[in-house]
């Protein structure tokens, strides 16, 4: 079974999906982990260096990469991953089960400020600048979250019970 867990930033992607892997038996992979690892080079410094169209093209070619594999995984994509290239299509393979993380402003606003350092988009906001931030992200990113092929609520839950909840829902 291949899984793709996508959403917004702070969704839980990353600390879900290795959840997910350990409690299913198979391989977690995470892309932006993947490219830093393939182009020998940190997420930041491939957008400074490169450019972020750069940046769109290696990545629609590593995820095509890893959804090619003969393996079962849970994989997690950046926030911006599907609404770019035709990510989306790779993505929706028949072979490929997506899974859309939501999660309403409030939780979304509430975790990415808690770690604001650690997130390149906003750490340079204040934190009553993020709420907006995050909302017009999610606005214009629902469209491509909203074509996965199922849907997990995150707010008010642990990672271990939203993993818990993904496990059932496959089963």
């Amino acid at each position: 079974m291949k899984i793709v867990l996508l959403g917004y930033m702070a969704s839980g992607k990353s600390s879900i999906g290795k959840r997910l892997s350990k409690k299913m038996s198979i391989e977690f992979i995470d892309l932006d982990d993947y490219i830093i690892e393939k182009e020998k080079s940190s997420i930041l410094d491939i957008f400074k260096n490169k450019g972020e169209i750069y940046f769109r093209l290696i990545e629609n070619k590593y995820l095509k990469e890893i959804l090619a594999k003969n393996t079962n995984f849970v994989l997690s994509v950046g926030g911006g991953t599907p609404c770019y290239a035709n990510n989306m299509e790779e993505i929706n393979q028949e072979y490929v089960t997506s899974i859309y993380l939501e999660g309403n402003l409030k939780t979304l606003v509430k975790r990415l400020i808690k770690k604001k350092s650690k997130r390149p988009l906003i750490a340079s906001l204040s934190d009553d600048q993020i709420p907006e931030f995050v909302a017009k992200h999610l606005f214009e990113r629902r469209f491509f979250y909203d074509q996965a092929k199922m849907k997990v609520k995150i707010d008010d839950k642990s990672k271990k019970k939203v993993a818990k909840e993904i496990k059932k829902l496959l089963h």
